[in-house]
């Protein structure tokens, strides 16, 4: 049952961010949380509060406004004091230029006590990395910011 409940709540964390509900979703994790995400572009990058996860999460929105990610597999393990969430999922998106951005990866995420605690994402970073270079020719000029870290 309890794994049960996991899944859904990790369903309704990636549905928050497709629908940029970014105040919400940031709610359901630790103050200390631990974000890293692959690669080193704008986009990469560990954050270890939940401000600078916030901010990671607006640039995100901004870089890639109608990206949508899609669950392909959730699998949970452990109990309420350290949980193991493993995420399998497809990213799309519409590149600026009209071309079709499409990522597949993992989430790595913790939770302990019902606080998401840390979150390590994996993709195809080269992938990542070509979609910005077509967003910041396209005039999305943070395509190319340094990364936020905290």
């Amino acid at each position: 049952m309890y794994h049960y409940i996991v899944k859904k709540l990790v369903r309704k964390s990636f549905g928050l961010v497709n629908e940029r509900r970014f105040d919400e979703l940031v709610k359901g994790t630790a103050l200390n949380v631990k974000h890293s995400f692959a690669g080193d572009h704008a986009m990469g990058g560990v954050r270890n509060d939940q401000a600078a996860f916030k901010a990671w999460l607006e640039r995100l929105a901004r870089l890639t406004p109608n990206l949508f990610i899609t669950i392909n597999k959730i699998n949970v393990e452990g109990w309420p004091n350290n949980t193991l969430a493993i995420v399998r999922w497809t990213a799309t998106a519409t590149m600026e230029n009209g071309d079709p951005y499409l990522n597949k990866g993992v989430h790595f995420i913790t939770l302990k006590w019902g606080k998401v605690t840390e979150i390590d994402v994996y993709e195809d970073t080269l992938v990542v990395y070509r979609g910005l270079e077509k967003q910041y020719a396209s005039g999305i000029k943070e395509a190319r910011a340094p990364q936020i870290i905290s």
